[in-house]
Formats: C-alpha cells, structure tokens, sequence
C-alpha cells in the first residue's frame, strides 16, 4: 500500500479524531512505524486532555501527535496542514435534528474554510452510504442518492460543498465497521452481539433478523482511507466497507461462532411476507478496479481481533 516514507513530512489534521475513525488510525499509526513515518499528526477534541489521559496507550511517542481544543463548528487554530481528515460527526442517532444538520454542514463548512486558510493541499471527507437513503440491493456510487435521514442528507450536502469547493477533496461513503474501539454498547448491531456474547447474555434482535450489513475491519478501513486521500479522484466519491452481505441474524451466528459462545440468540420480530430485506452492503467495484484494494480481514477474524485488542 502506498503510504510509507516520504521525502517531505506531512501535516495532518484529523477532525473527529477522538471517535471509532480517529482511535483505529492512532492504534494503526502506532502498530505500523514505517506508515508515514515522519509525518505530523494534529488531533482536534473538545477535550484533549481527558483523551490523551484516557486513550495513552494509543499515542506513539514516537510519533508527532498534538491536539487542538474545540468544535468543528467554530474551532480556531493558526497551524499551517498540507492534508485534512474530516471525520467530525456524532455517533448517537438520539441527536436532535437540527443538531445533527448542524455538525455536519456548519462543521465542513467551518472545515473547508479552515483547509484554504491554512494551505492544505487536500481533504478528505468521510461520508455515508446513507447517502443513498433505503435499499434492497449492494449499491454502487452511481445509484442516485435519496438519503431520509437527517445524517444521510447533511452528508451530501457536505459531498455537494467539497466537491464544489475546489479544493483537492477526497470522498468517502462509509458503510458499517468492526475493531476494538467500537463502542458496544450504542446503536451498532456487531458491538452489541460481541458484548452479549463476551457476557455470556441471550443475543435478543428486536427485528425479524433478515435487514442485510456487512463488515470492514478497522485495519482494513484505515488502509482503505489513505489510499483514495493518496491516490483517489478528486470529488468521486468511493464506496468504503466489506462486500460480503450477510443477515442481522447470520451476523449475530457468525460472531457467536467466532467467540465459541454458545449463548442464546432471540428473534423477536417476524418476516413481513413479499417485503425484500433492506440492504446496506456496498458495490466496491470502484475501490477494487481504480486502487486496487481488497478485504483482508474476514468476519471471523475480525470479531477475534476485536475481542484480542482490548
């Protein structure tokens, strides 16, 4: 993968550095010393001082890391960047709104203000597939984007100002991931069977367990990441996650299998007959043809390794 020394030192700004995206790359950074070595690394945290108090085992001293305190709305810093990770967005679906809408737009609005200020040469965004809004098939980036949610529309709308901001901006619709800084005890469906399982607790799926997910690793993702910030199209967006669609019910089997539990798993809701399962599983057509990436943690091994990190 590309992405090893260079001549030149970067500077780098991730925002939402302190989520699931910003820990699997620190936790990368450290676990990879040849991967951009000698490039300098700018957190922005509301708080950095509880993260770094809480999270030190991820901060590689041998690695320039530094924090700046704020929001992505409005944060102020006088640091010159060559390249922007924007991952700032909130993790709970209980946000109001207008809140959500906010973060999203107001915060890359703030963002890519902040990127020509400071002379970055690129920014990447991370977006959804929820772009898309419902489907019941794998899609790819040219289906047409009719997301219902307030997240998934504040997310093309922030695909719409970088793409027309530019700036050399990078794309990326996320699917849905697993790793060891997963929180497990929110809204994702994986996180909640590896917690059930490790618990030894009845795995209890509250629909009829046929809606269809897939799974990337978190190495895998930060792999997949810095190859379209390196070598994607400028303003293309690039579908990111795991091809291989499995059922919320063969997920929760698959993890149970993975962890050897033999806890049980409850089924609460029940089919609707003729209605097709809704899909979120991504085409990576794209990311496979144009950068040659690929899916090299399966399912199983994923779950372990999760489990094995913490």
């Amino acid at each position: 993968m590309n992405g090893g020394r260079t001549a030149q030192a970067r500077r780098i700004l991730v925002t939402g550095g302190t989520g699931f995206f910003g820990k699997s790359i620190l936790d990368y950074l450290r676990r990879h010393p040849d991967f951009r070595a000698g490039d300098e690394w700018t957190i922005l945290s509301r708080d950095p001082e509880r993260f770094q108090s809480r999270n030190a085992a991820l901060l590689d001293q041998n690695r320039k890391i530094g924090f700046v305190a704020g929001d992505v709305r409005d944060f102020r810093d006088k640091g010159r960047y060559d390249e922007i990770i924007h991952a700032a967005t909130a993790a709970v679906t209980t946000l109001a709104d207008d809140e959500m809408t906010s973060t999203i737009v107001e915060g890359t609005r703030h963002v890519l203000e902040f990127a020509k200020s400071c002379g970055a040469k690129k920014i990447m965004l991370t977006s959804s597939g929820a772009v898309y809004g419902p489907q019941t098939a794998p899609v790819a980036e040219d289906a047409p984007c009719n997301p219902v949610t307030a997240y998934g529309k504040g997310k093309l709308e922030a695909e719409r100002m970088c793409a027309a901001s530019g700036l050399d901006a990078k794309i990326v619709r996320c699917f849905a991931f697993v790793g060891p800084y997963l929180n497990r005890d929110i809204h994702y469906a994986i996180g909640n069977f590896i917690r059930d399982c490790l618990a030894g607790e009845p795995i209890v799926i509250k629909g009829d367990g046929t809606p269809q997910r897939s799974y990337l690793y978190a190495d895998d993702l930060v792999e997949w990441l810095f190859a379209v910030l390196d070598r994607g199209v400028s303003g293309r967006p690039y579908n990111v996650g795991s091809p291989e669609g499995l059922s919320i019910r063969e997920v929760a089997e698959r993890v149970r299998a993975a962890l050897g539990a033999k806890n049980d798993i409850r089924v609460l809701g029940v089919p609707v007959p003729d209605t097709p399962p809704s899909v979120y599983v991504p085409d990576v057509s794209r990311a496979i043809r144009e950068l040659g990436l690929r899916v090299t943690v399966d399912l199983a091994d994923a779950v372990r390794r999760s489990v094995a990190a913490q």
